[in-house]
Order: C-alpha cells, then structure tokens, then sequence
C-alpha cells in the first residue's frame, strides 16, 4: 500500500535554525565540531545530541542526591542540585526563546552547568579543595569539564561524552580559575557566546529566588525577617495588587512565581537595550563586546544583591546549614585520607588508577561523584566497622 501524500515530513533543522534563529545566535553549522569526529546522525543536531548525552550520564543522574543548600535528607521537598539544574534549564530556554538564540545549545549547557558538584554543596567543595591544595585545587566547574572530557566512560569510540567545542567552552567559562591550563585553552575566542550568558544569568536569579522558597518551606527563615528586603516588599505589593484574595497556602509560591517573572522581563528588556545599543548583529559581534551583554538592569541588581546579602547573614551561615556542611566537610576530608593512604580499599577501577596515575586526584575524583547518602554510606562503611551499610 502506497504511503498517503499528505505525511508530514519535517524540514532540515539547520535550513530552520537560519530562519528563526536572531543574526547573533550560535548556529549548528558554524560549530567548531567535536573532539573526536562522528558522522552527522539522521534527525538530530549537534547541539541536541549533547543535551541528550548530557541527560543520560551517570553524572546527571547523581544530581539528584546531591546538596543545593539543604542536604537530600532534610525532606522530600527542597530542591536538590538536579532539580535546580532543571529550573536553570528551563528558565534560559524561556529567555533564549525570547532573545531569537539557539535553545537546543542553551539547554545543553544548562543541564550540565552544575555536573561538576561534589556532595554536600560548597562545603564540599571547600572540603576538597583544601584536601587537593597541594594537587592542583578542586573547583566544580573545572570538575564538570573533567567529568564530561574523560570521566564518563558510555562510549566505545571516545572517553567522556564528546561533547560539542562550544558546550565545552561555555562550562569552561563558567568558571572563575581562568588561569588553569585546562581553561585557558577555552580563553581565546572572547567574551561567551550569547547562550552561555544567558545559563549564567537564569542559574543566579534562579538560586537566589529558590534558596528563598526553601528557606521559608524548612523554616530556616520566617516571610517576616524578609520584611527588610526591599526586593521581596517590592513583589509582595506587586502579589497583592494582583491577587487581593491569594489565600495563605498560595501566597509564598506565588511571591516567587512573581519574582522570577520580575527578573526575567528586566533581563529581557535590558540585554535587548545593549543588543541594540553596542550593534550586535553576529556572534562575533557579541564576542568582541567589552562585557557581558545578558544580565538585569541597575535596580534590579541592586535589589539582588541586597536578597544575596540577606541570603548569607540569614541562610547560609544559620546554625543548620553550617552543623551539616561541618559534618560534610569532616566525612569528606576523613574519607579522601583513607583512600590516599589505602587506595587498595577504592573499588577496582579507581584503585587501578590510584595505582597507575595521581592518587590524589584519583580519589577526588571517586569523592567529587558521590551523592550525599553515597559519602555517609562510606564514611560508616570505613569507620564503623560494625555498621551493615
């Protein structure tokens, strides 16, 4: 039986992106490849396919258990790293969408922006580098570039997951050691491209704003201590100009929903008054700019920098938060001397490794991929001889 004439059949994706993608966007086509070539695959890009790698990595997957803020084990309903990442994700599709960028590109690094983690938050990351300080350092992002260049190990014809150059460049650039060997070869093509800015921009209104809700869902915090901080006033009154009658159990969701759509339409509207402003009208125009061009207006800064104040005084140094990143960080160190005096003790193929290469980095690199449940496991494991864990 002939096939029916009027089956839909999809156009060229890289023939759409030139239709629908704004002059200054990242294109497929101008991609500076991968590492280890591959053959195009039938129906998906580039830029695609590394997302999708992104989301079936082991470590992807360990985000879920992973510290944001509170660690996994606080309740069921604070964010964790992944579902942070995916927040993150979604707030700069929205905002790349809007701005005429690649999303396929945006998404890929959002959703691997945080893959370099370690448990127990910046805690831990505190904690290894400190043990690492006489090894080069541990710092996330760097980390999340090791993981995804040669850590992962899903495919046969490569190491990592052969990620695209400007992935790679832009979770280069999310960090801040630019003078590390491993950045630096990243450091030369200019300012970001347009679709990493704008991960870095959604990943800080949007940990800023969900610390918040978390605070005041764990009780960390009351709605009236934030009664100071002018930015929350502000979208309360905007709450309640707009719905007089949201009833109690609404009412915190509702202030955040509102202070994130704040953020996102100030961003919008600034990062398109600098577009036009500085004349940008390819990527290489958004790549000799003087600085970066996605971010919020003057107010709106200076109102996030006021919450972010609040954030440190009344969040992150409060008596809980510090009682479990103090646990965390004594588990990791106790647990990195361990294996360093007794890699045997590692399973086999990190032992291998131990053996042939850096035991130190090694051993971070076995600590930095643990979930917070997996590092108490084996700090019992290790020092509680009689514990069936």
């Amino acid at each position: 039986m002939s096939a029916p004439e009027d089956i839909f059949e999809p156009p060229d994706w890289l023939d759409r992106e030139d239709e629908v993608l704004a002059p200054y966007a990242m294109r497929t086509r101008q991609s500076r490849g991968r590492r280890y070539a591959e053959e195009p695959h039938p129906f998906r890009t580039l830029y695609q396919r590394d997302r999708d790698r992104i989301v079936h990595c082991t470590a992807f997957r360990r985000l879920m258990y992973k510290t944001q803020v509170l660690v996994a084990q606080t309740n069921d309903h604070h964010r964790t790293r992944l579902t942070h990442t995916l927040e993150v994700a979604q707030i700069s599709r929205t905002i790349a969408r809007q701005l005429g960028l690649n999303e396929d590109l945006t998404e890929a690094f959002a959703l691997a922006h945080d893959l370099g983690h370690p448990p127990f938050g910046h805690a831990g990351e505190e904690a290894l580098n400190d043990c690492m300080k006489d090894h080069g350092g541990f710092e996330h992002n760097q980390h999340g570039l090791r993981i995804v260049e040669c850590l992962e190990y899903r495919y046969a014809d490569f190491p990592g997951l052969n990620l695209s150059w400007e992935v790679l460049e832009a979770l280069a650039l999310h960090s801040k050691r630019r003078d590390t060997p491993d950045i630096q070869r990243f450091t030369g093509a200019g300012q970001p491209l347009l679709e990493g800015q704008v991960v870095d921009a959604a990943d800080s209104l949007a940990y800023d704003t969900h610390d918040i809700d978390d605070a005041l869902s764990v009780g960390l915090i009351a709605t009236d201590d934030l009664r100071d901080v002018e930015f929350w006033r502000q979208a309360v009154e905007r709450v309640r100009r707009a719905h007089p009658q949201v009833g109690p159990d609404q009412f915190q969701p509702t202030v955040i929903r509102a202070l994130i759509d704040w953020q996102v339409g100030d961003l919008l509207e600034h990062t398109r008054e600098r577009l036009r402003q500085q004349r940008i009208r390819t990527v290489a125009d958004a790549r000799r700019a003087a600085g970066p061009l996605v971010g919020p207006g003057a107010e709106v800064r200076g109102l996030k920098a006021d919450l972010e104040a609040f954030l440190h005084r009344h969040v992150y140094r409060h008596a809980r938060v510090q009682r479990m990143a103090a646990k965390g960080r004594r588990f990791l160190r106790a647990v990195f001397d361990e294996y360093c005096g007794a890699p045997e003790q590692l399973p086999k193929r990190y032992a291998d490794k131990a053996c042939a290469g850096p035991r130190e980095r090694t051993v971070c690199d076995y600590l930095a991929g643990m979930t917070d449940r997996y590092a108490q496991d084996e700090y019992l494991r290790l020092f509680q001889p009689y514990s069936n864990v």
